[in-house]
C-alpha cells in the first residue's frame, strides 16, 4: 500500500513539471491533476475518468498506470463497482443486521431506477445535442445517439522522456531545459546501476563519460556518442551532437 497523491507529487516535482505544461501534454485539466495528487477524487466527474486520468497521469511521469489504478480499486472501489464509492479503512466492522442490508439494497435500487429515469429524461427531451465532459477537449458528437463510454484520446508524443543508466562505471551528468542557459534539473554523478529519468520538450545533457551510460529515448535504445565528454541535445524525436546553438 502507498500513498497515489504524494507519489504522484514526489514524481511531478522531482522532475520540475508544471501543471500548464502537464495539462498540454496530457490533455488534462490541471484542476483534475491536483485533485489527483490531492486524492480528492470526488471533484472529478465519474469514477471510470478517474481511473482513466490516474493512468494517463501516472504513465507520463514514468511510473506504472496499472499500479495506481489497482491500488485506487483497492482503497475506493467496493468489490470494483462504480456505483459503490467507500475509503479502505484498518480494521473491520461487523456486518449490519439482515434488516439494514435489506434497506441498504432497497434504498440503492430506488436510487439507480431514479438515475434512470431523469437520464432517459434529459436524453428525450435535448436529444442528441453536444454535451461537453470536463477534462476532455471538445468533441464533434453526430446527431446518432451512441452509448455513453469513456473516450480515450490518442496522446501526441511532445515531450522527450529521457532515461540514463550507468551500466559499465559511474558518469558525471548535468541537465538544463531548453537550452544550456536553461534551468539546471539535475547535476552530479550517476553511479554505476543508478538510473535517473529526464522529461522535457528540449534537453541539454553535458555528459563526462557517454561510453559507459545506456539511454533510452521514449522507451526506445538510443546510441551515445563517444569519445570523450560530450554535451548532447535531446528532443522528443531524437539524441543529437550539440553545435553549441
Amino acid at each position: 500500500m502507498f500513498e497515489i497523491g504524494s507519489s504522484l507529487r514526489e514524481a511531478r516535482l522531482r522532475q520540475a513539471l508544471d501543471f500548464p505544461e502537464l495539462e498540454q501534454a496530457t490533455k488534462i485539466r490541471g484542476k483534475y491533476l491536483r485533485a489527483l495528487e490531492d486524492e480528492q477524487f470526488d471533484l472529478l466527474p465519474a469514477q471510470t475518468y478517474v481511473k482513466g486520468f490516474l493512468r494517463s497521469y501516472a504513465e507520463y511521469l514514468g511510473l506504472d498506470g496499472q499500479l495506481y489504478v489497482d491500488e485506487y480499486n483497492s482503497r475506493y472501489v467496493v468489490d470494483h463497482d462504480d456505483s459503490l464509492l467507500l475509503p479502505r479503512r484498518s480494521g473491520s466492522r461487523p456486518a449490519p443486521p439482515p434488516r439494514v442490508q435489506s434497506r441498504v439494497v432497497l434504498l440503492t435500487l430506488l436510487g439507480i431506477a431514479l438515475v434512470t429515469a431523469l437520464v432517459i429524461v434529459a436524453w428525450t427531451r435535448g436529444g442528441a445535442q453536444n454535451q461537453n465532459i470536463p477534462g476532455l477537449g471538445t468533441q464533434e458528437t453526430s446527431t446518432q445517439a451512441k452509448p455513453l463510454a469513456p473516450v480515450v484520446q490518442p496522446r501526441r508524443v511532445t515531450a522527450a522522456r529521457f532515461e540514463v543508466r550507468a551500466v559499465l562505471d559511474s558518469s558525471w551528468l548535468q541537465v538544463h531545459r531548453g537550452s544550456l542557459a536553461g534551468p539546471i534539473v539535475y547535476q552530479g554523478t550517476l553511479e554505476k546501476g543508478q538510473t535517473q529519468l529526464f522529461v522535457g520538450r528540449r534537453l541539454w545533457i553535458d555528459i563526462g563519460r557517454p561510453e559507459v551510460l545506456q539511454a533510452r529515448l521514449n522507451g526506445t535504445v538510443v546510441h551515445l556518442p563517444t569519445g570523450g565528454p560530450k554535451v548532447v541535445v535531446v528532443t522528443a524525436r531524437r539524441v543529437r551532437v550539440s553545435n553549441g546553438a
